[in-house]
């Protein structure tokens, strides 16, 4: 048989931790992972998914708007297309 199980949203959140230098009270952070869009809520999957749909499955960005908000994520249409520009500019 054959199923389907549609797309799943979930944050993902990263622990740093803190360390100091008993010897020269130096604080140490460890670093945070790179990304395509710094300090930006999209994961480097979910920008992935919406290139895809735009440029491949020439889904356009107010029907993955609509996509987004029956899953419960609500993410303007300016949002989606700043994360397109900023992939572009990378790429």
């Amino acid at each position: 048989k054959l199923h389907f199980r549609p797309a799943q949203f979930y944050k993902e959140q990263h622990v740093r931790g803190k360390w100091v230098c008993d010897q020269c009270d130096t604080l140490t952070q460890q670093a945070m992972p790179a990304y395509v869009i710094d300090k930006g809520i999209a994961s480097p999957e979910l920008l992935s998914h919406v290139l895809v749909s735009k440029y491949a499955d020439h889904l356009p960005l107010y029907r993955q708007r609509l996509i987004y908000q029956r899953a419960g994520i609500d993410l303007s249409r300016s949002t989606l297309s700043d994360w397109i520009g900023r992939c572009g500019v990378e790429l």
